[in-house]
């Protein structure tokens, strides 16, 4: 069931925002050059590779020693819109239809954090990864990777078609309010680099 939601909910989404993320990738095009979509390989269901699309929000830009200048230094004022708006998210509707992702899961972090994780933590992969979820909604990137890792678990031990439901209008009503974009003092998240086996805690 909840393959075919997500089915014919993103392709529903996906042909009818269409006209909006052409202007959108036309800009990114304008601002910032080819490519215009990003794509980077994430980690998916049981932490399988795959390649996660969406709109580019950072110029390549290099120091003298040729590596790529920090993340902040590199989003544009165009970026940070499309990330304060979620815009950036819209061609992960094409990861959803390819059955990659689903609407609504653990978000998919990066391929470097997956030995990282405690025994509870990676069971955060025994779901397909979505693009909104339970920590999204519950504090998004203004909270601690600890935090938004027990949301995740907490999900993956509860998750339900109306839970779902809840987290997507949930999202909705986030992005509008534009909450928890960032971490607190950074312009990006900042990455994980292991959990403080002291942290405990559990949100429901």
């Amino acid at each position: 069931m909840k393959r075919l939601f997500d089915f014919f909910i993103s392709m529903m989404l996906f042909f009818s925002l269409l006209p909006i993320f052409v202007v959108f990738a036309l800009l990114v095009k304008l601002k910032l050059g080819s490519p215009i979509i990003f794509k980077q390989q994430r980690p998916g269901l049981y932490g399988k590779p795959f390649y996660l699309y969406k709109l580019r929000t950072m110029t390549d830009e290099k120091d003298h020693k040729g590596q790529l200048l920090p993340d902040n230094k590199r989003l544009t004022t165009y970026g940070k819109f499309l990330r304060r708006y979620s815009l950036d998210e819209y061609p992960q509707l094409i990861n959803v239809i390819k059955g990659d992702i689903s609407l609504v899961g653990p978000r998919p972090l990066l391929m470097e954090y997956l030995p990282l994780y405690s025994k509870e933590q990676v069971k955060r992969h025994n779901v397909r990864p979505g693009i909104t979820g339970w920590a999204q909604v519950n504090g998004r990137n203004a909270i601690s990777w600890e935090e938004k890792f027990t949301l995740d678990v907490w999900y993956v031990n509860n998750r339900s078609f109306f839970l779902d439901i809840k987290i997507l209008f949930l999202t909705v009503y986030k992005v509008i309010k534009t909450e928890g974009i960032n971490q607190p003092g950074s312009a990006t998240t900042e990455c994980f680099t292991g959990s403080n086996p002291t942290v405990k805690g559990g949100h429901g």
